[in-house]
């Protein structure tokens, strides 16, 4: 039984899922004074999702995408192998419902299979929502913050979890 829901699967994203993907993240940066969706310019990795990340999914409902979550792993300055969750986003008419909780989640299940105890994520300064949610899932904000020097201004605080 899918504890979403029976109309509700998480699959791995296709290039064909491409425009759901940038009009998910736009309306979410819609819903933020100032957040502005540049596909060209700065979001260039949406455009071919599966290849830009090393692990992409999308959250259907009804064959309709309604959230994202993405990885990439990278080697910290310790030599330690990290995984960063990334596009953790989800329509507004789903949420409160957990389904945002399973995207912060999932990725943690790609870390265990290679091996990878801790994770990390940036959440821009204005998503408080987010934060609340990447706390609630077990993240602590690290105390950093980096500008993007993005369109948006972009600042973001940072988390990680240790498995």
């Amino acid at each position: 039984m899918n504890p979403m829901g029976d109309s509700i699967r998480l699959r791995d994203a296709v290039p064909a899922d491409s425009p759901a993907i940038i009009r998910l993240i736009t309306a979410a940066f819609l819903e933020y004074p100032g957040c502005v969706m540049d596909v060209e310019q700065e979001e260039a990795g949406l455009l071919a999702p599966s290849r830009a990340h090393a692990r992409f999914w999308v959250l259907e409902d009804q064959n309709r995408i309604v959230g994202c979550t993405a990885c990439r792993v990278f080697e910290n300055d310790g030599g330690e192998r990290v995984l960063e969750v990334k596009k953790v986003y989800l329509a507004a008419s789903c949420r409160g419902r957990g389904q945002g909780r399973h995207l912060i989640l999932h990725p943690e299940t790609y870390a265990a299979e290679l091996g990878i105890v801790r994770l990390v994520c940036w959440s821009d300064t204005r998503f408080e929502t987010a934060h609340r949610a990447y706390e609630s899932a077990g993240y602590t904000r690290t105390g950093e913050t980096r500008a993007l020097h993005d369109l948006s201004r972009s600042v973001e605080y940072g988390f990680e979890k240790v498995l």
